[in-house]
């Protein structure tokens, strides 16, 4: 189908898809404007092999408006399952699961009728998103099953792994009642949003015998992921598990960005082209699949429906499971008009203009998008949202040294000559030097570490070439972590980690793990009690960003350089009323000894020395000038004028 064959086809305006129960009644609707006939498919379970499967027969549903075939069927229907069947007009015939569905059966291969008010946890009503201030935002990126599947982690084994996990209250490493984990330990950490890496479902963990993936592989966008729930067969419990979660994790005060996967489906075979064949997907002129996905199939996103579909799910998952922020895997592949459209419905909502928006602003391959169409990368920073954001690998890897080369050093860690990089990204590329604008330092996503690729303590292992033993704990690497931690929390910026980076997680040096196995992405729950001194670092940290709102950039002023020699970078984050005491002075010292820089007039406390952080100020007074450390971050706190 070609673009001006996709543009014939008549656009539903309405947001009535999928299974729309009533206890009287359900009416089921879906967009299918090329089929010649559609029935509807209904089941008493999610699969053949359960208790009380039988087959409730074939519904014949009715032409409707817009490309739209209905039926409604009387009584209470809530708890059965069904597919959809389609005849076209060349005769081939089809069957798909509903894309609009909003739970499931066993695997996600039937789609599940349900009543959604039934399917939440007790005191669903009262729960409410935390009010997280611009400037203190942090986001914590976890995968469910990571957080809590350590046999060390206090959260009993039936638990481990699944959503219910993150409602276990005081948690401690295998009971100790000293070292907290899971949400014990992130609510005691500073930062502010948990990001979870794709919670709906997918398709290549059976939730019949387990097994592990990343989540990347979407199969049904609106629908809880099964092997995440105590009971993966009934539909309702996913839901209500999923919702506890999200309740849980609000109560400890911290909100919930939802990683989602709109740019293709695990399946070129999708339920999306079963219904529309041709319409979902990108293709070159000879009728081939687009990718560059990397997974040989892109969204259309730049066609109404696509769109209509991703802006839908999104506002879905906003108002019936409260989620807090979206980031937008290889956003890249998604056009800017479709990001704005989701950022205007989600401002539409209660509180929505408070929901996080980012994505990863680059594509894993060559996908082809019409004229028209614009790719939402770095370089349409403005033409975005203002409130959407993206990752910055150039801050990324100015830090630590490039992702592709496990042996390139960065900043911290020996590369010479990239300091000026450091003082771009200190005031969040604002000046246009890394070929992009932001239009405001908030679409700038500053963090070392994430999902892909190696974590910070095995890239930093890799590039000193001490690659024997990555669990080893060695000084002059946990200095060069600190200091990694200390530059992105000082950039403005929000700024992002992954989940274990404070507290050195490793991976035994295994770049992309998204497959498994399951222990080694486990977060070593001993492995953060065995360095709490750094965990306490990271700690004081985000205390520090948190008091001092300068260091986000959120009021406008940018910072202010001051001049030092080498590789020595030092700035004073400017405030609209820069009156002392209070202001800050911010110093990064890669070289391996210590250096003398010039202070400011007046007098300086420590609030960070490289080893030691937080809001409270230590040491002598000091004038004039001060010591940094080796291979460190060093802030200091204004107490008077002189």
């Amino acid at each position: 189908m070609n673009e001006t064959q996709a543009a014939a086809l008549p656009t539903y305006p309405r947001h009535d898809l999928g299974a729309n129960w009533t206890p009287e009644r359900t009416a089921f609707r879906v967009w299918a404007p090329t089929a010649s006939s559609v029935t509807l498919h209904r089941y008493t379970t999610g699969s053949d092999e359960e208790p009380g499967a039988a087959d409730l027969g074939l519904t014949p549903m009715q032409k409707d408006a817009h490309g739209t075939w209905l039926t409604v069927l009387p009584g209470n229907l809530a708890g059965q399952y069904y597919r959809y069947e389609l005849t076209f007009p060349d005769g081939h015939t089809d069957s798909a699961a509903d894309p609009y569905a909003r739970s499931a059966g066993i695997n996600g291969e039937r789609s599940m009728v349900l009543d959604l008010d039934s399917a939440v946890p007790d005191g669903w009503e009262n729960d409410r998103r935390p009010e997280l201030p611009p400037h203190a935002q942090s986001v914590w990126e976890a995968h469910v099953s990571d957080f809590s599947a350590d046999p060390h982690s206090g959260v009993p084994e039936n638990l481990r792994g699944k959503f219910l996990a993150f409602t276990m209250d005081n948690t401690t490493l295998d009971g100790d009642g000293i070292h907290p984990t899971c949400l014990n330990y992130l609510k005691n950490l500073g930062v502010t949003h948990v990001q979870l890496q794709p919670i709906f479902e997918f398709a290549t963990v059976d939730q019949r015998t387990g097994g592990y993936n990343w989540g990347y592989d979407p199969l049904n966008y609106n629908v809880p992921e099964g092997a995440y729930a105590t009971d993966p067969y009934h539909g309702e419990v996913r839901v209500r598990e999923c919702r506890a979660m999200i309740a849980a994790i609000h109560r400890a005060g911290l909100g919930v960005v939802m990683d989602v996967v709109y740019n293709h489906t695990y399946h070129a075979d999708n339920w999306m082209e079963r219904i529309v064949p041709g319409y979902w997907l990108r293709r070159w002129p000879d009728g081939t699949l687009t990718n560059g996905s990397g997974c040989g199939n892109d969204f259309a996103t730049e066609r109404t429906m696509v769109r209509r579909y991703i802006v839908d799910s999104c506002v879905y998952w906003a108002k019936e499971y409260h989620v807090d922020g979206f980031r937008f895997d290889l956003m890249a592949l998604t056009d800017v008009d479709t990001m704005n459209a989701v950022r205007a419905a989600l401002d539409k909502l209660p509180g929505g203009k408070d929901i996080l928006l980012y994505g990863e602003p680059w594509q894993g391959g060559t996908t082809r998008m019409p004229r028209r169409a614009v790719p939402a990368n770095k370089q349409a920073a403005d033409r975005l949202h203002p409130r959407i954001g993206f990752f910055c690998d150039s801050t990324r890897d100015a830090i630590k040294g490039s992702v592709f080369d496990s042996a390139a050093p960065g900043y911290v860690n020996g590369r010479p000559g990239c300091a000026r990089d450091l003082l771009h990204a200190i005031s969040a590329w604002q000046d246009g030097a890394g070929g992009f604008r932001p239009q405001n330092p908030r679409q700038i996503v500053q963090y070392v570490s994430a999902h892909d690729d190696y974590t910070l303590w095995d890239k930093l292992k890799c590039t000193a070439g001490h690659t024997k033993n990555f669990a080893e704990p060695e000084a002059d690497l946990l200095a060069q972590n600190r200091m990694a931690a200390g530059i992105y929390l000082t950039c403005q910026g929000l700024p992002f980690m992954l989940s274990g980076e404070e507290f050195a997680r490793t991976k035994n040096g295994a770049p992309n793990t998204y497959r498994g196995p399951a222990e080694l992405n486990a977060l070593d729950w001993s492995r953060a009690g065995a360095q709490e001194d750094l965990v306490r670092y990271y700690r004081g940290l985000l205390a520090i960003r948190r008091a001092y709102p300068e260091l986000s950039g959120t009021d406008g002023a940018r910072p202010c350089r001051l001049p030092l020699e080498g590789n020595l970078i030092g700035f004073v984050p400017e405030r609209p009323t820069d009156a002392l005491p209070g202001r800050l002075a911010v110093y990064y010292n890669p070289e391996p000894v210590p250096q003398t820089a010039a202070l400011p007039s007046g007098s300086w406390r420590l609030l960070c020395d490289g080893t030691n952080a937080g809001t409270e100020a230590f040491g002598p007074v000091q004038t004039g000038c001060v010591t940094l450390a080796p291979v460190s971050v060093t802030i200091l706190r204004a107490e008077r004028n002189v």
